[in-house]
């Protein structure tokens, strides 16, 4: 009893402290909490090795052409002046086109992107407003302003776009950018008391953080104390994510509940946005209480809702931690997005950790080696590829929410899915209030930018295998020599990390841990940092056991077979089958010991990098044995059921097999929550 009471008293405490910093924020700005870290310039990290393969991979596919071959996108485009699409696609589209164009330096992507971004700052309304031609517009003649606020459209896909030319403005500095925002965010602050942020649909009102993100990213750069005005009124009007999460009603509520009845509030892509509203609240009143809430909600959406390839359940609304529930595609990519704002603001390493295993398990595992196709809903416990209903909360009518294709399910994914790799990518680098640099996730690349109080530039390339290999390299170009910190993470799954400068010992490190190297860095200097990676296990839904080693979870080797379909209103397909037994258990005794019952191949990954079975760099040989009465039903490989020891209980065949785990990222069809056996 006295437990519960002093719960209810902390969240009571909580709540209350959310009201008063919201009203302290609008009396002053000064409690307005800089980043931890600033986000670099678009442009300053260039992809190397692996990563450079996946992006180039995209510029040829579906990311440098969907204008081409998407007619949402290719008739009569909205954002361009016309009659077609003026919804989210477009600016969905162009958050990932943008980076893309400026990361590969690709001047026919930046030229295609400019032509929308320029029609969009050329085309602002003298009120502000902006976006495509309303009907209104076309049918009187009349240009929306304050007093024909209800003929405008919906606030939610100009949040999208006021993203798109947030990124374009870190890469050219064009003043046009802020003036288009300081006009619009005026006109809004305005409007929103004639037409409030629901006054066309939910989904802006469940959206608000994006508004709110820009609005107090350009308060960064004006200073101009109207943004965070605005800023608390678009939270005002939002939902209330950050007391939701800290209240935790709302997370086991929807957990438990997949009915009509407030299905909004638990939509998988927006609670994946949701997840910075608390760390963009704290940014504006200073209020600890909001760092708390994160926390909080997080864990709570992971314990009840997580699955072992780092995202959540999302099908399309949150649906319990079982590995047979999905997970929406624009889930995964807008959840990258919020961990990334996440680790910029609060600087805690549990979003950074949260950050790689969702990118090197989940995102890879829901797109097709071209990037042409993509799942709606991916699986963990996937053996197959196919239609049919299963047991999504959508399942959709025609029954395409599972299979590979272009348009399957819904298609906001196919215009969504190019921000998830890009933005990856800019995020590698993050600067430190002193003009540091951190390096906090990991993958192949080269840095230019300005260091130190003298802001001299240095060239730092990272040459890594990472998550593939344990080591990363970095080599330092200048001119001239600089003193600057440089910061570097220690991912908590690795015990002991060892740094070494110009080839002498320096420190080690332990899990958790940010190492801050405070220096003179000279020309020719070289550092590496030595991430050793055990292989280990981790417990999921239904007593259910995932093999890691690393950032990576490791899941079952399928061969596949490929079929493909035709839909008549969604086109071409695949279905993807297994030419192998799926329904094994893993043995009690590896899961004893994992690091020493079990053989790990490593092969070089080298060039042409493609995340598929048969490019999987790292193999894993586990042993099991077959449970019979496994099988699919419906479609779904409905969990076996354990006793309380986490033992499946039931019959297994008598022969001990021996079978070949790989990277999840690296799998179509797979089991990666394994069922434990004698």
């Amino acid at each position: 009893m006295l437990k519960k009471l002093v719960f209810s008293v902390l969240v009571l405490s909580t709540l209350s402290s959310f009201r008063a910093g919201d009203r302290s924020a609008k009396k002053k700005a000064a409690h307005f909490v800089k980043p931890l870290y600033d986000e670099l310039p678009l442009g300053a990290i260039r992809p190397d090795g692996w990563l450079r393969d996946q992006l180039e991979t995209m510029l040829k596919g579906s990311t440098g052409h969907l204008d081409e071959v998407y007619r949402k996108l290719k008739n009569d485009n909205g954002w361009l002046g016309g009659k077609g699409d003026g919804w989210e696609e477009t600016p969905y589209w162009l958050d990932g086109a943008v980076p893309l164009a400026y990361l590969l330096n690709d001047v026919t992507l930046k030229a295609k992107v400019l032509t929308y971004i320029n029609w969009a700052l050329g085309h602002q309304r003298p009120s502000g407003y902006f976006g495509p031609i309303t009907k209104a517009e076309r049918d009187s003649g009349a240009v929306t302003d304050l007093a024909r606020c209800r003929k405008g459209e919906d606030w939610w896909p100009k949040m999208v776009m006021l993203k798109v030319l947030q990124q374009y403005y870190t890469a050219k500095n064009d003043p046009r950018v802020i003036r288009f925002m300081t006009s619009y965010f005026h006109y809004e602050l305005r409007a929103l008391k004639i037409c409030p942020i629901n006054q066309w649909s939910d989904w802006a009102e469940s959206r608000g953080s994006e508004n709110i993100l820009v609005a107090q990213w350009l308060y960064q750069k004006t200073g101009d104390k109207t943004l965070l005005l605005l800023a608390n009124e678009l939270a005002a009007q939002s939902y209330h994510w950050s007391q939701w999460f800290a209240g935790r009603d709302w997370a086991i509520n929807g957990a438990a509940h997949q009915d009509d009845a407030d299905w909004m509030h638990r939509h998988g892509v927006n609670v994946a946005m949701a997840l910075k509203v608390p760390a963009l609240d704290y940014q504006r009143t200073g209020e600890r209480a909001y760092l708390r809430a994160l926390k909080t909600g997080y864990s709570d959406i992971m314990t009840l809702d997580g699955l072992p390839n780092g995202a959540f359940s999302a099908d399309e609304d949150l649906h319990g931690n079982l590995p047979t529930q999905g997970t929406e595609l624009c889930a995964i990519v807008e959840t990258m997005f919020s961990l990334e704002q996440d680790i910029a603001i609060t600087g805690d390493t549990r979003y950074m950790d949260a950050l790689e295993r969702i990118t090197f398990n989940a995102l890879p595992a829901q797109t097709t080696d071209d990037y042409n196709n993509k799942q709606y809903f991916q699986v963990v416990n996937q053996p197959e590829i196919a239609r049919g209903v299963f047991d999504f909360s959508l399942p959709f009518g025609r029954q395409m929410n599972n299979v590979l294709g272009m348009r399957s399910g819904y298609t906001c994914c196919l215009a969504n899915m190019h921000q998830g790799w890009t933005k990856f990518a800019t995020h590698l680098w993050y600067k430190m209030r002193d003009n540091g640099l951190a390096s906090l996730v990991y993958g192949p690349n080269t840095l230019e930018t300005g260091v130190g109080r003298t802001n001299t530039v240095v060239t730092i390339k990272e040459s890594t295998d990472y998550p593939f290999n344990d080591a990363i390299h970095f080599a330092v170009s200048t001119k001239s020599s600089v003193q600057f910190g440089w910061q570097l993470r220690i991912p908590s799954w690795c015990k002991d990390a060892a740094i070494t400068i110009n080839g002498k010992a320096f420190r080690s490190g332990k899990g958790g841990e940010l190492v801050t190297i405070n220096r003179l860095w000279t020309n020719g200097d070289q550092m590496m940092l030595k991430l050793p990676m055990q292989v280990t296990t981790s417990g999921w839904g239904r007593n259910s056991r995932a093999v890691e080693r690393g950032p990576l979870v490791y899941a079952l080797k399928l061969g596949e077979r490929w079929e493909k379909g035709n839909d008549e209103q969604e086109g071409d397909y695949y279905s993807v089958y297994p030419t192998e037994n799926w329904n094994y258990g893993l043995s009690e005794t590896f899961m004893a010991g994992p690091s020493k019952n079990l053989q790990v191949r490593e092969k070089p990954v080298g060039g042409g990098f493609i995340w598929n079975e048969a490019h999987a760099p790292i193999e894993i040989t586990a042993e099991g044995r077959q449970i019979p009465s496994w099988k699919l039903s419906d479609g779904v490989a409905n969990q076996p059921v354990t006793d309380r020891d986490g033992l499946y209980m039931g019959a297994v065949s008598d022969t001990l097999a021996h079978f070949t785990l790989i990277p999840y990222g690296f799998t179509k069809v797979r089991i990666a929550a394994f069922p434990v056996v004698k």
